[in-house]
């Protein structure tokens, strides 16, 4: 019996260890994957809120932002700069990984207009002009409104995570300009995930 308790004993601590070894793993690769790529501190979310819009559930959120010299330069030269917020809203699960409910991507387009001397802004479908660079990245730095989600869409009185960010989409860039801002600090805009948590209303209450 003793020499029994010897041999199984060194195999049950090994087992154990390696599970250990393969949770730690998992859990380094999940939070690799829901950080995402490395991104510079030129943007931040200071504010993001989600309210009710009549029916629907609508974002609104303040981003402080500066182009880097590179960027601000394409733009000049008439190249499209594409920015994106992304936002997720999950519910949470104690069993298991919050489950994803809603996943919205709103995007930005930005350009030079030489004839007119204008910047464009293109939000969705919609665009604007502008007189300056400045003017332009200040009104995409807002946003304002932007519906996510009907209500019924949601379970009312459910307590819901969610996470919101802002960044500069590389892979809309020419494929020149692609290769050339592989692992360049001057092409890295974006920001932290911001998160919090919200709780949705009761249907036909605001």
């Amino acid at each position: 019996m003793l020499n029994m308790m010897a041999f199984t004993t060194p195999c049950w601590e090994k087992r154990r260890s390696l599970q250990a070894f393969r949770a730690g793993l998992w859990a380094l690769l999940v939070g690799l994957m829901l950080a995402g790529p490395a991104i510079g501190q030129n943007a931040r979310v200071d504010y993001a809120e989600i309210v009710v819009d009549g029916s629907n559930y609508v974002i609104n959120a303040d981003i402080s932002l500066s182009l880097k010299p590179a960027v601000a330069d394409a733009i000049e030269r008439g190249i499209p700069i594409h920015f994106i917020v992304e936002t997720a809203i999950e519910a949470p699960r104690w069993y298991w990984f919050d489950a994803t409910v809603i996943a919205r991507v709103l995007p930005y387009r930005l350009t030079y207009q030489p004839i007119t001397r204008s910047y464009r802004l293109a939000i969705g479908k919609l665009h604007q002009n502008f007189d300056s660079l400045d003017e332009a990245v200040r009104t995409m730095a807002r946003v304002r409104r932007w519906m996510i989600t009907p209500m019924e869409a949601l379970t009312p009185g459910q307590s819901y995570n969610v996470s919101l960010r802002f960044r500069l989409d590389t892979s809309q860039l020419p494929p020149p300009f692609q290769v050339s801002t592989l692992g360049s600090d001057d092409w890295q805009i974006g920001s932290e995930w911001m998160r919090w948590t919200f709780l949705a209303s009761p249907l036909g209450k605001q």
